[in-house]
């Protein structure tokens, strides 16, 4: 089934498939079949590391103007942090967190870090996907608290539009851009932390937050482990306009998808989870081994695993979230036996709270009265042309 958008036949390889007129690559923009077909041609247009290289600038490249970040204004430092409600947990910390993304733009969430360790902290990036109170969900906070007392600073942050981030609709024109920009900020907050060790950054998230996960990884190389979950696929491109609503995929002169920009985190450590009911259930078949040949001109292919779940749907559920605690023990040199393990590993150590308790702004504590309000007034702000 071909997606709800006008579709015009063109040539691509020598054969035909379906693309857009207006350049974007939006959800199930080609059929299995088709994207089977795809990769094969892919992989037929490099043969070595040097013609990989030259393709991957050309897809970095494709990213960074596709979404116009190139022309998002120069900040660096003043992230003015408001940090609220700091508790103490069973082995974490966890607090209400904003940073100004820009100037009047606040990236809401929350941070959870570990009880006093010695030495530095790793930093983990944890983007959520589709969801309008994802943050609150007990699975995200099984996950960040884990990873906390595991030692590792987790910023879990809102998607643009949703939870706190109401600055603006989730729908706008720029969500993808600015989703990408305010990770970017996440990331160098926790870089410019003290605690943190700049080597050993990690990101994180399903879904949307997959999106988020692999896009930003493939063009920032300061992320040094990457795990997107349930997101990687060949032929569905993400179905929403914080994912595809940009021409990130494709230009005059190139055409990708989402397995070739996973495929920039090489040669740093990659974990792909799928499972059998979304479009990541070719995953073992047709995107794992295409990855894993990119990973082979570093003679890196031990760093890229495929964690495949034939049975589950498409969450981050249990069996997901702890195959990760692994990966992200052995490759950020965190400490799992500080979870507490018995068959599996337990989670009921963490305490879910209320979503009012791991809000930032409140009665009590207001947005800051720079803040811009609605989609014309960041656009405006940013001068983003989005004609």
């Amino acid at each position: 089934m071909k997606n709800i958008f006008s579709l015009v036949a063109i040539t691509f390889f020598g054969f035909m498939v379906y693309g857009q007129d207006n350049m974007l690559c939006v959800g199930s923009h080609w059929t299995e079949d088709e994207a089977n077909i795809v990769m094969k041609k892919f992989a037929s247009e490099w043969s070595d590391k040097e013609s990989w290289e030259q393709r991957s600038s050309r897809i970095k490249k494709g990213i960074v103007e596709g979404m116009q970040l190139d022309k998002m204004p120069r900040i660096t430092g003043n992230f003015n942090p408001i940090i609220k409600n700091t508790r103490s947990m069973d082995g974490y910390i966890v607090e209400n967190i904003a940073i100004e993304s820009f100037p009047g733009f606040y990236i809401t969430g929350n941070l959870y870090r570990p009880i006093k360790m010695e030495g530095k902290y790793a930093a983990i990036l944890s983007p959520h996907g589709h969801m309008k109170d994802k943050r609150y969900t007990d699975y995200i906070q099984w996950r960040c608290a884990a990873l906390a007392r595991m030692g590792a600073v987790v910023f879990a942050y809102d998607m643009v539009g949703y939870a706190e981030s109401n600055q603006v609709n989730h729908k706008m024109p720029i969500a993808l851009l600015l989703q990408t920009w305010n990770s970017k900020r996440v990331l160098e907050y926790l870089l410019s932390r003290s605690d943190v060790d700049k080597e050993r950054v990690g990101m994180t998230g399903a879904s949307g937050g997959g999106t988020q996960t692999f896009v930003l990884t493939a063009i920032d190389d300061r992320i040094k482990v990457a795990a997107p979950v349930v997101q990687v696929s060949a032929h569905f491109f993400g179905g929403c306009v914080c994912e595809s609503g940009m021409p990130i995929h494709k230009s005059a002169d190139h055409q990708t998808n989402n397995v070739e920009i996973a495929a920039l985190c090489a040669p740093r450590p990659l974990l792909l989870v799928s499972d059998g009911s979304d479009w990541t259930r070719n995953t073992p078949r047709v995107e794992y081994p295409y990855i894993q040949k990119v990973y082979a001109l570093y003679d890196a292919e031990h760093k890229v695993e495929n964690v495949h779940l034939p049975a589950e749907r498409h969450d981050y559920g249990y069996n997901k979230r702890t195959a990760l605690y692994n990966f992200f023990d052995h490759h950020l040199d965190l400490n799992a036996g500080n979870i507490p393990y018995e068959e599996g590993y337990k989670e009921d150590f963490v305490t879910i709270l209320a979503p009012e308790d791991l809000m930032v702004f409140g009665k009590e504590n207001p947005r800051p009265k720079n803040s811009l309000q609605g989609d014309d007034a960041v656009i405006k702000y940013l001068k983003i042309s989005i004609d």
